[in-house]
């Protein structure tokens, strides 16, 4: 997503803690049929006893989670992946408290930066994520900041875009990235947490491999729906037949394929886009998963609210009691 709308949605718009780990049986297990109940989506301490499909927001605390997490609630949503770019002190207690009080599970810590990120084809391989290395170390720095954080707020996992991967795995480059990121899976694990990738920037295979590379028993998926067709990765009533055994968490969102190879494509209200919700649903139902459904809309103001609102209602048709 395009990262000062991010910012915009995210500032307009908890559990106790648990390992989060996905067992390695199920980490390791890639789709090996074409049967269509071969995949399973992994097991996650954070989601038993808990309702399957549950939905939920994005948003961004800032310095003030009791607002922002009030906006959760008043949309009856009892879930939230909550964005933190700045770890003041005293924020982990007022989120914890605010999470608390408004009784909104937070499923995730969403985490980017620090420095300029530009969400494109261009500028984007160059600045999004740990794999640019001018910005690497602060980037690793900053995620463990942020899982010490979590850990403090009882949120089971840190998310976050890695980057433009390279499709070669022989390319210097993927090798220093999988290394980056195992050192920071394995913070997130101390911390007992799982690592999500959030998807968009590279192809599902080239994700897994990642994933398999990387090798630590804590690594997941959050599937971003729409960011597989802005960035013309892959359609994701396909790529979830890859992904499947990797999703922790799910981004409900819409949009067109690019039709601009200098530009992403154009993010859209859930229904008007080119994601089959109606086959995404059915099939996570399929596959047992157990997680939230994170509602996300990239635009400010009352049409984002409206938006919202109505991918609520929407989502709850499609998921059922």
């Amino acid at each position: 997503m395009e990262k000062h709308n991010r910012r915009i949605f995210l500032q307009t718009s908890v559990t106790a803690l648990g390992t989060g780990l996905v067992s390695s049986a199920r980490l390791h297990a890639a789709p090996h049929s074409n049967h269509s109940n071969a995949i399973h989506a992994p097991v996650i301490a954070a989601n038993k006893g808990k309702k399957p499909l549950r939905l939920g927001l994005i948003i961004a605390v800032g310095n003030d989670p009791d607002s922002a997490l009030a906006k959760v609630r008043d949309h009856g949503l009892p879930t939230a992946q909550v964005s933190v770019e700045e770890f003041h002190p005293g924020l982990d207690g007022r989120l914890r408290e605010a999470l608390e009080r408004h009784h909104i599970e937070a499923t995730s810590l969403v985490v980017g930066g620090p420095g300029k990120e530009v969400w494109d084809f261009y500028g984007g391989p160059l600045t999004i994520g740990v794999v640019p290395r001018e910005t690497r170390a602060a980037r690793v720095a900053h995620i463990k900041k942020a899982s010490d954080f979590a850990r403090q707020c009882g949120i089971p996992a840190v998310q976050t875009h890695c980057g433009f991967i390279p499709e070669n795995p022989n390319d210097d480059l993927y090798k220093e990235t999988v290394e980056t990121i195992r050192d920071v899976a394995e913070h997130c694990r101390r911390n007992g947490q799982s690592l999500r990738y959030e998807t968009g920037q590279e192809t599902p295979i080239t994700l897994i491999r990642t994933i398999q590379d990387v090798g630590t028993d804590n690594q997941g998926v959050n599937f971003d729906l729409a960011n597989l067709i802005l960035y013309g990765k892959a359609n994701p009533v396909d790529a979830i037949e890859l992904l499947g055994p990797y999703v922790q968490g799910i981004h409900a969102k819409d949009g067109l394929w690019p039709t601009d190879p200098k530009r992403l494509g154009e993010e859209v209200p859930i229904g008007k886009g080119r994601v089959d919700f109606p086959h995404i649903i059915s099939r996570l139902k399929e596959i047992d998963y157990r997680g939230a459904v994170t509602i996300e809309r990239e635009i400010s103001g009352p049409q984002q609210m409206e938006d919202i609102r109505a991918a609520k209602t929407y989502l709850e048709k499609l998921i059922g009691a």
